[in-house]
């Protein structure tokens, strides 16, 4: 499959950091699933966060878990988490992840890989979106290429963290565009609100980010939606075309998933997954997946390991074209 055509399958959000010492009464002995911790790997308000404080709902609601506790370990796209996570031997614990903490494991040449922990299951994915400010010039993604190719550097691009899933779209889609990647001006902000604040002043020339961060202001005509990254359009901003409709032939989804901690006997695991299944599984869960315009991509076991692998090689193979 070649770079440009790919279901890259690819995320942060939660509550404030517990300490160790908060986390300590709570933490569940080997095998005792029915008092559960959830680590977000990042600062509340994001994707994982989100996430992961919907699935804890989900899993109390329903019964399947009497005690879920979320909380968070911040820095370096999610790879303080992961670190951490490879320390742990709770059989109770789960960690959210998704295409992010593989791009920021390069970026931040991590010593933990996600293959160094162990797989659960991949939970979803979410669409991005390349929109430009409601004033721009550029009435479609065919035009705003054009003129990005004649002058790369001069029409800098706005995304999430460096190596994140926006960059690794930007790059994709210079490649398909016939734009050096290595020219592109990406301007990494720390959340949605900072590169659409840049959007709007007139900063950027274009945004990247998930459909659930700028399709408000697309509907409102603050912003223009030049295309979203899924296979097909998507319900919250219905009027925007695919990158394939819209003349690019990339796919990309900002997926997310689970791992708990390596060295997991395989009984724990399967219990493990089995809980998440069940809560998977449930009318909450999909009522969340159509409310949040979050795309159903389960994928467990071995299969899921099999995939966390390849995504390792795409994502070097991506950023090392790109430059980074």
């Amino acid at each position: 499959m070649s770079l440009t055509r790919r279901s890259l399958l690819a995320g942060a959000l939660s509550v404030p950091v517990v300490g160790l010492a908060g986390c300590a009464g709570t933490v569940a002995q080997p095998g005792d699933l029915s008092r559960m911790r959830i680590m977000a790997p990042a600062s509340p308000g994001g994707g994982w966060d989100t996430t992961a404080r919907l699935l804890q709902r989900v899993i109390r609601s329903t019964g399947i878990a009497r005690n879920v506790q979320v909380f968070n370990v911040e820095g370096a796209g999610g790879t303080i988490g992961l670190g951490q996570l490879s320390r742990e031997s709770d059989d109770a614990l789960l960690m959210m992840m998704g295409l992010v903490m593989v791009g920021a494991v390069e970026t931040n040449e991590s010593p933990i890989k996600v293959t160094d922990v162990t797989p659960v299951a991949r939970l979803l994915g979410e669409p991005e979106i390349i929109v430009v400010p409601g004033d721009s010039p550029y009435g479609s993604l065919e035009e705003f290429v054009k003129a990005w190719k004649d002058d790369t550097g001069g029409l800098p691009i706005a995304g999430g963290s460096a190596g994140g899933t926006d960059q690794i779209l930007a790059g994709l889609l210079a490649k398909a565009g016939g734009v050096d990647p290595k020219k592109i001006n990406y301007i990494a902000y720390s959340g949605g609100g900072q590169s659409l604040a840049a959007l709007l002043g007139g900063k950027v020339a274009a945004g990247i980010s998930g459909v659930g961060e700028y399709g408000e202001q697309v509907l409102s005509g603050d912003l223009k939606g030049l295309a979203v990254s899924s296979e097909q359009r998507t319900s919250q901003v219905p009027d925007v075309p695919t990158m394939t409709e819209a003349g690019s032939d990339v796919v990309l989804s900002n997926w997310r998933g689970l791992m708990s901690h390596p060295g997991m006997e395989e009984q724990a695991r399967a219990d493990l997954l089995a809980l998440v299944t069940k809560a998977h599984d449930t009318p909450d869960w999909k009522d969340i997946l159509t409310k949040q315009g979050w795309d159903d991509l389960y994928l467990t076991g071995d299969d899921y390991a099999k995939f966390l692998a390849e995504e390792e090689t795409r994502v070097r193979t991506i950023f090392s074209e790109i430059g980074l």
